[in-house]
């Protein structure tokens, strides 16, 4: 399959999306912990969390050909353009799923990230450029693992402290390693390499309001995890329904 946008991007990125409600519906049936039941509010975040961590680890699996991180412009690969596609199909089954379940306005981060990936992912399918930075880009989704874990666990109220604390600290090792890492390292090649204008002007805005949004979370996540004191106002609080990327 040649770069740009044909029949067979739009079926892969459909069926993707067709695949994440099948698996939302599949996590009705997963049993939730007592303190999840308890709360009803919960029952709609939970789900979600598990559709997200069901697509990081499909996304980690999808990610091959390293090789091609030398041509981050022109770079190209059948598993990368797959990737692509089925990462662009989650992230609107997860914008549906939180504008249909009237969580927009608790999840609006989220909504805005997914609407930038989604515009920065359909436009490198069209021109077959920039896929290798998009593979680069979710590598994040390693992290995402950990981050998911992380809130699955802090929902649980999990008796065992020495779980999460085991987590908290392997989650910051990956969000250093897969997010922050390769985030700067894009931000930097754009910046020095990608002409300003046209396509590339685009993502190089995307990527540097990314920047601050991932620069948010990740002091959202030092403060909670590392520096409770710090803690100012609803920061971090947990609220039924609301889906934070870091709380």
């Amino acid at each position: 399959m040649g770069p740009g946008w044909r029949a067979p991007s739009a079926a892969l990125v459909g069926g993707s999306v067709a695949l994440f409600g099948a698996l939302r519906r599949a996590a009705l049936a997963v049993p939730r912990p007592a303190a999840v039941r308890s709360r009803p509010g919960r029952a709609w975040r939970w789900r979600n969390l598990l559709v997200s961590f069901a697509h990081s680890v499909l996304a980690g699996l999808l990610w091959h050909s390293p090789e091609l991180l030398s041509d981050i412009q022109d770079g190209y690969s059948v598993s990368g353009h797959l990737l692509v596609c089925f990462s662009s199909g989650y992230f609107i089954h997860d914008s549906l799923d939180i504008i249909f379940n009237h969580q927009s306005r608790s999840s609006w981060e989220y909504l805005v990230h997914h609407t930038m990936a989604i515009s920065a992912f359909v436009s490198l399918i069209i021109t077959g450029r920039f896929l290798v930075a998009a593979m680069l880009l979710l590598l994040v989704e390693v992290s995402n693992i950990f981050l998911t874990v992380r809130m699955l666990l802090k929902m649980s109220n999990v008796p065992s402290p020495a779980l999460y604390e085991a987590n908290k600290y392997v989650n910051l090792v990956m969000y250093f390693a897969f997010r922050l890492a390769p985030q700067a390292y894009l931000t930097w090649y754009f910046l020095r390499y990608v002409e300003v204008q046209g396509q590339g002007a685009f993502l190089t805005a995307n990527l540097l309001l990314l920047d601050a949004m991932i620069l948010m979370y990740f002091s959202r996540l030092l403060r909670s995890d590392f520096f409770p004191s710090l803690r100012k106002g609803s920061a971090g609080r947990d609220v039924d329904g609301e889906k934070f990327l870091i709380d």
